[in-house]
């Protein structure tokens, strides 16, 4: 097998003779060379001890890489060439009913094939003298990834009820490789979606991060809304489902919109935390929906709504509270400012304002923007993105002409109590601000000397005098 063209495997197989304990490639590594995808992360399964097997690999390599121990698991690691290498020992688990974290002994090859969550992430090839490169799939993984299909390897009811978590593993693979959840499997997710309870969040967020991260994370979201998984994680975004009719007037599913949303969004970019912005940008649409005779349904205000959403969402999924979550807020509470810019009588003071607030995050609120245009209407598609490209080339206009974004005073409090004769006070901040506000309404051009010469006439105003 051309996978096994690594010199790290030579080195394994020598280093387990020498040991005398048999060794194999296993799980993912194995299953995205069969399915033709790269991977850096090699897992090594031995009958012996995978500690020891990687102290020996180590010596057996000319600039002995460090190796790190996780003697809690039995495991352990080393980087060679570029590639992780994971050893341990084959092993078998059971489970007890209030938690996910299984008994651990000694097994066998085949002990440790079954314990693993998919048939597809049970393969394993030999790295030993007397079958090196002998492909053991005694689980018909093989046959399953060419029919496309997550399947566990026992029973599913026993699987996902022993450990929760490989509920959102099923998604989660079936999201990132495109393949069908096998029916009984997903029945049985269905069954046990109350067990997640007993999963931390933050391994439940790992996984849910890493479908959001997937080319088409729709995918996975309308699994775990359909399983019912989505409901326990992120019930505000279950809460857009649906469509209200009054007086013959319609809205659009918001949970279907904001799914092709994130999947327009998915093909411009990787920031994970923009594509939370396009999740969550119409979570305040349940809370604000009302109905108006004579103007159908209005949503009025519901970005900031949503944006005011965010710090109890992200402190109950364990999300970064700081810069990120202000970052998710401000795009949130902005995204529907560039809609109001179309307009060709759209001053450049309104301009300057939202380059103010934005800064470098202007061209993700546009890219947020442009991903919220889901009309199927070919026409009106086209002018919406007509529209929003005149929006970027105004920005681009005044930027280049005030240079406002990520911007500083011209002039600083310091310099203001300098020349005023003041201590840190009220007027200091008066001052700060109007010349701020004068530049951001074009009434001064954004340099040191127009905005000196407005801090004395502000200063004036003031009753302020200068120093003599």
């Amino acid at each position: 097998m051309t996978c096994l063209n690594k010199k790290i495997f030579k080195i394994i197989s020598k280093s387990s003779k020498e040991l005398k304990q048999d060794s194999y490639i296993v799980g993912g590594y194995v299953r995205d060379f069969l399915l033709g995808k790269p991977s850096k992360d090699i897992d090594i399964v031995t009958t012996g001890s995978g500690i020891h097997l990687a102290e020996q690999v180590s010596k057996n390599i000319e600039k002995k890489p460090k190796v790190n121990f996780f003697k809690r698991f039995g495991t352990a690691m080393l980087i060679y060439e570029n590639d992780k290498i994971e050893f341990v020992g084959a092993r078998k688990e059971s489970y007890n009913i209030n938690s996910r974290n299984p008994f651990i002994e000694k097994g066998s090859l085949i002990d440790d094939q079954t314990r693993r969550d998919f048939t597809i992430n049970s393969l394993a090839i030999s790295l030993n003298k007397n079958d090196y490169g002998r492909l053991i799939d005694p689980l018909m993984g093989k046959d399953d990834l060419k029919k496309k299909i997550i399947r566990t390897t026992r029973d599913p009811n026993i699987t996902y009820y022993d450990d929760p978590l490989r509920m959102m593993r099923a998604i989660r693979f079936a999201t990132q490789l495109k393949f069908e959840i096998e029916d009984l499997s997903y029945k049985f997710i269905k069954k046990n979606k109350e067990r997640i309870h007993i999963v931390s969040i933050e391994r439940i967020m790992d996984e849910f991060n890493k479908i959001l991260s997937c080319e088409k994370p729709s995918i996975g979201i309308n699994l775990l809304y359909d399983s019912g998984l989505l409901n326990i994680i992120l019930p505000e975004l279950t809460a857009l489902k649906g469509i209200e009719e009054k007086e013959g007037s319609t809205h659009k599913d918001n949970f279907i919109h904001t799914l092709e949303v994130i999947d327009n969004i998915s093909k411009k970019t990787n920031s994970i935390w923009l594509r939370w912005a396009a999740l969550l940008h119409d979570i305040g649409k349940t809370k604000t929906k009302k109905y108006l005779s004579g103007v159908g349904w209005t949503f009025r205000a519901h970005e900031i709504l949503g944006s005011k959403m965010i710090p109890s969402i992200f402190r109950r999924l364990k999300l970064p509270m700081g810069l990120t979550m202000q970052y998710i807020q401000k795009i949130i509470r902005s995204s529907s400012r560039p809609i109001s810019l179309i307009s060709n009588k759209t001053t450049d003071s309104a301009i300057r304002r939202l380059l103010f607030d934005l800064g470098n995050d202007i061209e993700d609120l546009i890219m947020l923007c442009e991903a919220d245009i889901t009309t199927k209407n070919f026409s009106k598609k086209q002018q919406y993105k007509s529209n929003f490209n005149l929006v970027s080339t105004k920005f681009k206009q005044i930027e280049k002409k005030d240079k406002i974004r990520n911007w500083q005073p011209p002039i600083s409090g310091e310099c203001i109590m300098n020349t005023f004769n003041l201590k840190p006070c009220q007027q200091v901040g008066i001052i700060k601000n109007s010349i701020k506000e004068a530049i951001l309404d074009g009434k001064i051009n954004n340099e040191k000397n127009d905005a000196y010469i407005f801090m004395l006439k502000k200063g004036k105003e003031l009753g302020l005098k200068t120093k003599n």
